[in-house]
């Protein structure tokens, strides 16, 4: 499209000069054809400022109904528009380049002579292959400030040379932002998820050799190898590269020794890594594709678009890369698990977990429930068996009576050779994990092995029906 701009945006400036009606005219239904596609990109992308502004555009100009304006106004429009289209191709050309990747080559007298930077940690202290951790045993207080009041300048740099940088402290607090921390642990209180802390001497305690502490007062960690030590355990080695706001070298030009360093170690001698073209989302963490929640062979193509909308909820809340691997590590969820109350209203509630409320449609539900009163499972093929049972439970949820449709939608769920009942599942599969991690998750939700009994597995002691 946007080499389209600059042809239009040349098209409409031919306008100014005397030229036959034709060409008009032809320049009229180009650009309805342009702009008509352009408000649809945006519609799509949900930008609906530009959306309104080129599908008012591509009415303006189209050739069917003609808008009368004068040739001293359209001359002014045109120009308008050429320029607009003109900004439009130089914005979108500097976006692309954002994800150019561009390598140089290095001068000969240029390469580091490297340092052997190579740390033991246990496995535990692992991190991932994009990630960049800021470590410090001692503090830097400028070092500090410029992570927590400027993180836009080393994010910068880090996505030039590919890598996520990490300050932990920043990391914890977007994580209690966005919620995070309540979805991994729903039993934690407000008061228990402030006195959460993390420093950036955390990921020290995973030292192979706690003597090398000293060697990283600050820098940065990345880790390079996997290997199984001579003890038998398996050991991440990370390598270290110092940084520091009072070792006279200018910042920049340590960032930029640094790069190339990291560079060297990776492709070999001569190419530095200038920009890269992961994406990165609102938390700074790099994109990824959303974990498979895996779905049935027999499911049709309602259900899979169903579960992608589930897909599509967990990854929003999920983490990715270094992000993971910490938070498995500070909050690793437990069996602590929530009774599951069912009210007088039939409202289905997790006490333990700040009185959650787990809402479903009435279908949904009343399967739900069905289950919930079967502690020993229900096999798809004996559904047409508990269509009475689920008929009398929907009809609590539906007090003014069941209609023709809601007669239909039970004979369906309980028929075996339809997908209804694998819709259904899905849809509360997703209702518990929009909620909460799948660690505890599926405890509550309907599940089970191919051919056999799907069940609830949550202790029915655990279970209270008002």
């Amino acid at each position: 499209m946007k080499q389209i701009y600059l042809i239009l945006a040349a098209m409409m400036l031919l306008c100014l000069a005397p030229m036959p009606y034709g060409y008009f005219q032809f320049v009229r239904f180009v650009a309805m054809v342009v702009f008509g596609v352009m408000a649809y990109r945006y519609y799509q992308n949900q930008k609906m400022v530009a959306t309104w502004v080129f599908g008012a555009l591509a009415l303006l100009f189209q050739p069917i109904y003609k808008i009368a304006l004068g040739r001293t106004v359209w001359n002014v429009v045109d120009v308008i528009v050429a320029l607009l289209l003109i900004a439009l191709f130089i914005m979108e050309w500097r976006n692309s380049r954002k994800g150019y990747v561009k390598y140089e080559t290095l001068p000969p007298d240029d390469h580091p002579e490297l340092e052997d930077n190579k740390i033991e940690f246990q496995l535990k202290g692992k991190l991932a292959p994009k990630e960049l951790v800021y470590v410090a045993s001692e503090e830097d207080k400028a070092l500090t400030e410029l992570f927590e009041t400027h993180p836009e300048a080393l994010e910068g740099w880090g996505q030039m040379i590919g890598f996520h940088i990490v300050y932990l402290p920043l990391l914890l607090k977007r994580l209690k932002d966005k919620k995070v921390l309540q979805y991994r642990a729903p039993y934690l209180t407000d008061a228990e998820l402030k006195d959460i802390a993390i420093g950036n001497d955390y990921l020290l305690q995973y030292l192979d050799n706690p003597e090398d502490r000293d060697k990283l007062k600050h820098g940065f960690i990345r880790t390079e190898d996997v290997h199984r030590g001579s003890d038998g355990k398996d050991k991440a080695i990370n390598r270290f590269y110092p940084l520091s706001s009072t070792s006279g070298e200018p910042l920049a030009d340590q960032l930029h020794r640094i790069g190339k360093q990291i560079s060297t170690e990776r492709f070999g001698q001569g190419r530095y890594l200038e920009q890269q073209s992961d994406t990165f989302d609102d938390w700074g963490d790099v994109v990824s594709e959303p974990k498979d929640l895996g779905t049935s062979p027999h499911q049709d193509e309602e259900t899979e678009n169903l579960m992608e909308e589930v897909r599509e909820r967990i990854a929003k809340l999920r983490l990715r890369g270094i992000a993971e691997s910490i938070l498995e590590q500070l909050i690793h969820p437990d069996d602590r698990l929530s009774k599951l109350l069912v009210t007088k209203d039939y409202r289905i509630v997790l006490p333990n977990y700040q009185n959650m409320e787990i809402k479903m449609e009435p279908i949904v539900k009343a399967v739900y429930l069905l289950f919930l009163k079967h502690p020993e499972g229900i096999a798809f093929k004996c559904l047409p068996d508990y269509r009475k049972e689920l008929a009398e439970i929907y009809n609590k949820l539906r007090p003014m009576g069941l209609s023709d449709r809601a007669l239909q939608s039970i004979e369906d769920v309980t028929n075996p050779l339809l997908n209804s009942i694998n819709e259904k599942c899905a849809r509360i599969r997703g209702a518990f994990l929009g909620e909460f991690d799948d660690y505890m998750a599926k405890y509550y939700y309907i599940e089970g092995k191919r051919g056999e009994a799907k069940k609830i597995t949550l202790p029915r002691n655990l279970v209270v029906w008002e």
